[in-house]
């Protein structure tokens, strides 16, 4: 069975632990706390990165055995019609989630395969793709949907990067040094503006529209960024319109644009946008 790290169930942000607020909090007075130490403070912030580590390792393990499932047509022994009626059967997510699942394992294997055919990286390799596919890059579930469109880019410019370093000699090809080159690649071709057409339009206004619509997808983009810092990616559409409501309604936006635009952001697809925001 796949684990659940990447599949938060509705409404665990007010599991009563984090963000609880009740009528007695609200009226009463909430006791003195002892000052926090230096120390203390270290203790906790160890533990979170903690936290924050195993959450990533989750991811990069979810993401292999996701990959592994899919090629193995999982769903077929178990008499389901297709990868999103099983994922809907078995873990109760929703298409998108299905299919952002399989973009998060394709981007991870796209990533390693770039480390492990690069001469310089071959003890990173692995026989078992399982466990090769699961190296922690210290990726979030987040930046892998991102670039799961232009894994050829992130692995061209990984492959790249390790080359040069190698060839320099000035600095050893660890762990560490791999792990940052993945996490600045990935940051690369996240944040690099979309490639200009090969063929600019001959047609002033051809061109002038265009350029409008480029800008157009551009503060879509800002938009779905925003609607994802309230809804995140593990919720799904229907989830993510209710808890939308109230900010598209304070913006003057519909929930429909709303989620176009977070589907945008995701995906990186402007197909997203069609009948909505484009």
């Amino acid at each position: 069975m796949l684990p659940h790290a990447l599949v938060v169930p509705a409404g665990a942000e007010d599991d009563g632990v984090v963000g609880e607020h009740n009528e007695d909090q609200e009226h009463g007075v909430e006791p003195a706390r002892p000052p926090l130490t230096a120390a203390r403070a270290r203790e906790m912030t160890a533990g979170l990165r903690e936290a924050m580590d195993d959450v990533r390792r989750s991811v990069a393990v979810l993401a292999a055995r996701v990959r592994e499932a899919h090629a193995a047509r999982v769903w077929l022994p178990l008499q389901h019609s297709s990868w999103e009626s099983y994922c809907a059967a078995e873990f109760g997510i929703s298409r998108a989630q299905a299919y952002r699942l399989l973009d998060v394992a394709r981007a991870l294997a796209a990533i390693h395969g770039a480390i492990a055919a690069s001469p310089e990286t071959s003890r990173t390799r692995d026989t078992d793709p399982g466990a090769a596919a699961a190296l922690d890059y210290g990726l979030s579930q987040r930046a892998l949907i991102a670039v799961s469109g232009r894994t050829d880019a992130v692995a061209e410019i990984i492959t790249r990067r390790l080359a040069v370093l190698a060839h320099s000699g000035l600095q050893a090809l660890d762990g560490p040094t791999v792990r940052a080159v993945v996490r600045q690649a990935v940051r690369d071709v996240r944040t690099a503006p979309p490639p200009a057409p090969v063929d600019p339009p001959a047609d002033p206004a051809v061109a002038a529209l265009r350029a409008v619509v480029d800008d157009l997808a551009a503060c879509s983009r800002q938009l779905g960024e925003l609607m994802l810092e309230v809804a995140p990616a593990y919720l799904s559409d229907t989830e993510a319109a209710d808890v939308l409501a109230l900010l598209c309604d304070e913006i003057g936006e519909t929930v429909e644009n709303g989620l176009a635009a977070r589907r945008y952001a995701l995906t990186g697809d402007r197909r997203a946008l069609a009948g909505t925001l484009l």
